[in-house]
């Protein structure tokens, strides 16, 4: 959808094809249904943002979305539910890291110096390093406590891959921009409205309102060059395949299905095509990926004491089941999860009347194993961790939510041949798979003027 709205400002006609029935792709909503009967909107995987992601921030403006109504936005806090852990203040960058360090809760003396002379040393060397570094070898001068209870939960938030295989060169890059940047760049930004709302569905009403059309359930089974333009072969809902040509194709799929539809295209393709397609494909396939597991849970009663914050319930709400809108947990075997999330704190009834549907969601990053282990092994981590008995209701797995972002990978490019581009996440750029680096790849398309293109 960023790719569409950057093509119709570029004076295209733009023709979006989706090939489910709904917008969104991996980021959509889905209904859950609770136990009393109430249906809630829920997306297929809770996401965050940061104040950080610039882009993606400007393009919800643009496209109508008050991201300052829909995002419910929060300083910084990697804090477990006993208290301990980071929480930076609302201070201009880098004061605000400076001071959540010296005052991190849970941390001793060495543990905060330790800390600091890393973020200095970082700083000084322009967060940059060895492309082969890993983030467990940055950060093996750093004591146990910093690793086990603030990197390695970073880092599989941002990354979605361990500590020991991650990045080193993308953590820093995210570190720089996120915590050492502009004030507010490392807020969190927690969806207050489903993402569907948030930003696919909004964009689909302002192509349509600017002539673009928006077409659901069309799924491209094929494309060819022909001449100078584009053919896709599409079958819309239950009708037979037809072909339609354009000037540009963007490829905003997953890498597997990307690849898989170029690969095809090869095979008919003449030589040079045919040669690049296959180059782009290759390495389009070699990515490894990473699951990312939502287990969604309505919390039945308490197991023991707990410490909650007391402000919502001073304001007459009901008390909030976690002592901050997210929590990080401690993971380890048998504690599969490494956040949970609270949905009534970040997303309250409209009504005071209306009761609160109790529903949290935890979320497994690098997930592994089948849904009914890890709904016990969460179970079971929510009583111990939380002092509070769940229910899960509903466990979805995105199995290549992301890919493996590991040192020195190779990264498919945005340009594939000419007049065919893909964009996504996963395309050559400077940040791992999240939001802003799908949202970034489709700024950086250069259009030509006018045209025919699909998305």
């Amino acid at each position: 959808m960023a790719a569409a709205v950057r093509a119709q400002q570029a004076g295209h006609h733009v023709t979006v094809l989706e090939a489910a029935r709904q917008l969104g792709g991996r980021a959509r909503a889905m209904p859950l249904t609770l136990p009393d009967g109430r249906s809630v909107t829920v997306d297929n995987g809770q996401h965050i943002l940061i104040g950080a992601y610039s882009e993606s921030l400007r393009l919800m403006r643009q496209v109508g979305v008050d991201a300052d109504q829909a995002l419910l936005r929060l300083p910084l806090a990697l804090t477990f539910p006993d208290g301990s852990g980071l929480a930076l203040p609302d201070w201009p960058a880098p004061w605000d890291a400076a001071a959540g360090i010296l005052r991190a809760r849970g941390w001793g003396w060495r543990d905060k110096l330790s800390l600091l002379r890393a973020a200095t040393a970082w700083q000084l060397g322009g967060f940059e390093c060895d492309d082969q570094l890993s983030v467990g070898t940055l950060c093996a001068g750093l004591t146990p406590t910093l690793r086990d209870g603030f990197i390695e939960p970073l880092c599989v938030s941002a990354l979605n891959t361990p500590m020991a295989q991650a990045s080193a060169r993308v953590f820093l890059r995210v570190l720089r921009d996120a915590m050492f940047g502009v004030r507010g760049g490392s807020n969190l930004l927690l969806p207050r409205v489903d993402l569907g709302t948030l930003f696919p569905e909004s964009a689909g009403r302002w192509l349509a309102a600017r002539g673009a059309q928006v077409r659901l359930a069309a799924r491209v089974a094929a494309l060819h060059k022909v001449g100078a333009q584009w053919q896709l072969a599409m079958g819309e809902g239950e009708g037979p395949a037809r072909a339609e040509g354009f000037d540009q194709v963007v490829l905003a799929t997953s890498a597997p299905h990307a690849a898989q539809l170029l690969s095809d295209c090869a095979q008919t393709a003449q030589a040079p095509l045919a040669k690049d397609l296959r180059r782009w494909s290759e390495t389009a396939n070699a990515l490894r990926h990473e699951a990312i597991t939502t287990v969604y849970a309505l919390a039945l009663a308490e197991t023991g004491a707990r410490t909650v914050s007391n402000n919502a319930a001073s304001l007459g709400a009901p008390t909030p089941l976690l002592r901050a809108p997210m929590l990080a947990l401690r993971a380890g075997p048998g504690a599969p999860a490494q956040f949970v999330f609270d949905r009534d704190t970040i997303s309250p009834s409209p009504t005071p009347t209306m009761q609160p549907t109790r529903l949290l969601a935890f979320v497994i990053s690098a997930s592994q194993g089948d849904r009914a282990a890890l709904e016990a092994a969460v179970t079971a981590q929510a009583e111990r961790q939380l002092g509070l008995r769940i229910q899960p209701l509903r466990t979805v797995t995105d199995k290549r939510a992301t890919f493996a972002c590991t040192p020195g990978l190779r990264r498919p490019p945005s340009g594939v041949a000419p007049g065919l581009i893909a964009v996504g996440d996963y395309v050559e750029g400077p940040y791992p798979a999240t939001l802003e680096g799908a949202v970034l790849s489709a700024q950086a398309v250069d259009f030509a003027e006018g045209g025919r293109s699909a998305a």
